[in-house]
């Protein structure tokens, strides 16, 4: 009889801990969780609302001021010009003019010692080596201009030959 009774209150005890449970997690799931999700889904809703548009160039004032500029035209294949416009007090930026446009490019470090200017909005990079000079667009990974050569550049190499050698 003692065993039938224990197994009578283990069965109750059972009975309301799962009421109580279940009672416990429909209370706690509703109202909270709801305030919960509302709020993080409004918070969102509203930072999504305004995209973060990319800057749309603007013709007039992009371009920068070319006075008290040294000027260095270059001819390029195809018969393309470029004329880059330098300041020799502002060293890491340069004005560029291509197809009748000025744009400011920024100097670029590099481990070669060539001179590359970069202009992120438009895509353009002006890169300069001691013998010639190019221009790339990197938004469509292509070569603008290329072979480009200023007078200094154009003039032939003089080809000087070294003295004989005088150890005997």
């Amino acid at each position: 009889m003692s065993i039938s009774k224990l197994f009578m209150a283990c069965s109750l005890t059972l009975a309301s801990l799962t009421l109580a449970t279940g009672a416990h997690a429909a209370n706690t799931d509703g109202d909270t969780t709801k305030k919960v999700v509302k709020k993080a889904v409004t918070k969102t809703t509203k930072k999504a609302a305004k995209p973060v548009e990319p800057k749309a160039p603007d013709e007039e004032a992009d371009e920068p001021s070319i006075t008290d500029s040294a000027v260095t035209e270059f001819d390029c294949e195809l018969g393309n010009k470029i004329t880059i416009y330098a300041n020799t007090n502002d060293e890491a930026h340069i004005a560029l003019r291509w197809k009748k446009r000025l744009h400011r490019l920024t100097r670029v470090g590099t481990t070669t010692g060539a001179n590359r200017f970069e202009n992120k909005l438009y895509g353009l990079i002006w890169i300069g080596i001691p013998a010639k000079g190019m221009l790339l667009d990197s938004k469509q990974n292509r070569q603008l201009a290329n072979e480009c050569r200023n007078a200094e550049q154009m003039k032939p190499v003089a080809i000087t030959e070294a003295p004989a050698n005088t150890l005997q």
